[in-house]
């Protein structure tokens, strides 16, 4: 199990997580479901286009909104990637915003076009004690995430992505999402009625912090490039079990990067408390995955410094 305590990660080592850092969201019934989501449940899974600060606000995309109004980055700050975020959470809420909206907000204002899933939860602790839950997370939560990826794909050409260069980047649970999102790939069904699941859901790239349930990770020589960053101090599935996943990815001709944080635990993401002591190394992870997608020439112009 996650190692959290009332939402907030706990053997961080040297790094304190508050509260107020971590934020939650739970996937009542309010929620809506991406463009013709097509789930039979007809259950819930939103994507959020998160802007550059200053432009416009966050925009749903839901079944409601088919005229999709998405802020473009500015032509000079556009790179043509594309990044999906999945908060992590243990599968029982998504850390929001650390994990969230602050990552995704980082990499929009960088020029990566950034979209915030909020997936549905295999152990919602939402719902009430002792009632069943209505999802897994390895076939919801992994179905939405392959979704998001088709329709992020699938409006490329209007929002000025490159197809050919869209990412995902999961947190701990979320890492867990990203991983079978990237272990089974879908070429989309040509023949289908729905525009969305004619598109690929296959990741080009992908970034994987703390990423639970490591042993599950199995490269092939097809799977995209892959980014790492974990904390020495993490639980052995993690702190361990993520450099022997990017031994995987050598052995299978797969290009990896590997950034283990010494002092550091669980669920640090991105958060405030880094900013003034930013000399840490760890404050630089999030620069480390953006020279890797440039590096991996997934970006058309290298972007501002942090």
């Amino acid at each position: 199990p996650e190692q959290r305590q009332g939402g907030v990660p706990v053997d961080s080592g040297q790094l304190e997580v508050h509260q107020d850092e971590v934020g939650r969201s739970h996937l009542g019934p309010g929620h809506r479901l991406l463009p013709g989501h097509g789930h039979e449940d007809g259950e819930p899974c939103i994507l959020q286009h998160v802007p550059r600060q200053l432009e416009v606000p966050l925009v749903v995309l839901d079944e409601e909104d088919h005229g999709v109004r998405h802020p473009a980055p500015l032509p000079r700050a556009l790179t043509g990637a594309a990044v999906i975020v999945a908060p992590g959470g243990g599968h029982r809420f998504l850390t929001i915003k650390n994990e969230g909206s602050d990552v995704a907000q980082w990499l929009a204002d960088r020029g990566i076009a950034a979209f915030l899933l909020k997936h549905r939860l295999g152990s919602d602790q939402s719902n009430p004690t002792g009632t069943p839950q209505p999802y897994k997370w390895d076939v919801h939560g992994v179905a939405d995430g392959q979704r998001a990826i088709r329709l992020v794909r699938s409006r490329a050409q209007e929002w000025g992505i490159n197809p050919a260069a869209i990412g995902m980047i999961g947190f701990s649970a979320g890492g867990e999402i990203a991983v079978q999102a990237m272990m089974h790939p879908d070429e989309g069904r040509a023949d289908a009625a729905d525009p969305i699941e004619r598109a690929s859901a296959r990741l080009n790239f992908e970034g994987l912090i703390y990423p639970g349930k490591s042993a599950l990770i199995v490269p092939t020589k097809d799977s995209p490039p892959t980014f790492f960053a974990c904390g020495y101090n993490d639980r052995p599935d993690i702190s361990e079990g993520v450099p022997k996943a990017y031994l995987l990815f050598k052995q299978a001709g797969v290009q990896a990067d590997l950034h283990v944080y010494a002092g550091v635990g669980h669920g640090f993401g991105i958060r405030e408390t880094l900013k003034p002591n930013s000399q840490l190394p760890l404050a630089g992870w999030p620069a480390r995955f953006r020279e890797f997608l440039f590096q991996q020439k997934f970006l058309n112009a290298p972007a501002p410094t942090p």
